[in-house]
């Protein structure tokens, strides 16, 4: 991901110069684009997928929702 970061970064750097994108810049950058939002997407995905909540008092208030994901992946008995 962070190699997808470094070229989405010289291209925008590339499109903001006098020269500016090629089209197949331009179609390379959208492409990257997609990808990294992808991954970012599949990760925090992933983290709220592993939270719990708890309270001031020590109770666990996770939503069911995340709750149910988790007993489906196997990482909850309750």
């Amino acid at each position: 991901m962070q190699a997808v970061r470094q070229r989405i970064n010289e291209l925008a750097a590339k499109a903001k110069s006098d020269a500016g994108l090629t089209e197949a810049e331009t179609k390379e950058r959208a492409e990257l684009r997609q990808e990294f939002l992808a991954n970012f997407k599949k990760a925090f995905q992933s983290q709220v997928e592993m939270m719990q909540v708890f309270d001031k008092e020590g109770n666990e208030v996770t939503p069911d929702k995340v709750r149910k994901i988790q007993r489906e992946k196997g990482l909850r008995d309750n």
